[in-house]
């Protein structure tokens, strides 16, 4: 018989040719229309503004990643991803410094720090975003040194009031639905325009890298929860962080549920915190305290959701058991 030669080797054996660095060019692709949105409206101030989150979130990996002695990992395009993020986050007006300290907690701490990409337990943009909400009170003083460093572009057609999300909890007089819907210069840039955020999160549905039952989950449990308190929900769809959350931030791969039944769970929950955020408590970043706590019991509902294996039996605690000594 004749010898053959087989190569054998552990699973997977069937390959998609899908790569970490295809993912985040899909996902960079799926925020340029919203990107594009905030640069006509807020001109220079955002394009600087989002080239020092990208350029620290690159610096900020390689830096840490030579503090662990492993090499950078920049190729793959996760960390200029968060930095866009991150970016998109705030208002285009913030203070430069404040968005690249942001990022430094994101991709430095909340990436890295915890094991790097695929190990992070809570979403690193939202985590640098908090973190500055967090910190405010001690930052006054930095605010004040660094006052001198802030950079102007001259004026800028942007909101300089209470954002169309604190005017609807006030029950102020909001533009229309439509207007807020197609694009409004209120808030953080990625809220500029719920239609741009669909449009990119209908292609990262198409390219198949995220699922539909968490934004669905969402954005419905936040739909029948603000009619039911007696509020319109259609301007709680087109205001705040809402379909930015929905569709990037609570579908990251690493720190939702894997299973179906655990994404419909945790997209539910996420939609409940955020009606509790948004009309019990403060509105601001509501939406991104929501995801994040939600990130902490990630494991618990993988557990209580996850599926019995094929052939497996289900355990069942004995009944009318009779012990005989």
């Amino acid at each position: 018989m004749q010898n053959k030669c087989f190569l054998v080797t552990v699973a997977p054996h069937l390959t998609a040719g899908e790569t970490v660095s295809k993912a985040m060019r899909d996902t960079m692709l799926a925020l340029m229309p919203v990107t594009l949105v905030a640069v006509y409206f807020f001109r220079v101030y955002a394009v600087f503004f989002i080239a020092v989150c990208m350029a620290t979130a690159a610096i900020t990996e390689v830096v840490f990643r030579r503090i662990k002695n492993q090499s950078h990992s920049l190729h793959d395009g996760s960390a200029l991803l968060t930095g866009l993020f991150v970016a998109l986050l705030f208002s285009a007006t913030t203070a430069w410094w404040k968005g690249a300290l942001a990022t430094i907690i994101a991709v430095g701490v909340a990436k890295e720090l915890m094991g790097g990409l695929g190990w992070n337990r809570f979403n690193p943009a939202l985590f640098g975003r908090v973190s500055m909400i967090l910190l405010a009170p001690w930052m006054v003083n930095i605010s004040t040194e660094f006052m001198q460093w802030n950079v102007s572009f001259g004026p800028v057609d942007v909101m300089t009031h209470a954002t169309p999300l604190a005017m609807l909890q006030q029950n102020m007089e909001l533009p229309g639905v439509l207007n807020l819907f197609v694009g409004f210069p209120g808030g953080a840039m990625g809220e500029a325009s719920p239609l741009a955020l669909l449009i990119g999160g209908g292609y990262l549905l198409y390219r198949g890298h995220i699922n539909w039952r968490i934004p669905v989950a969402i954005l419905s449990t936040v739909f029948v929860l603000a009619t039911l308190a007696g509020q319109n929900p259609l301007l709680h769809m087109v205001t705040g962080g809402l379909m930015l959350g929905a569709l990037f931030m609570a579908t990251d791969w690493v720190t939702s549920p894997i299973n179906p039944k655990g994404k419909l769970v945790f997209g539910v929950l996420i939609g409940i915190l955020i009606v509790v955020f948004r009309i019990g408590l403060a509105p601001t970043e509501g939406v991104a305290f929501s995801i994040l706590i939600m990130n902490a019991f990630v494991p618990r509902i993988e557990a209580a959701t996850k599926r019995v294996p094929f052939g497996e039996p289900v355990s069942k605690p004995a009944e009318n058991l009779v012990v005989h000594e």
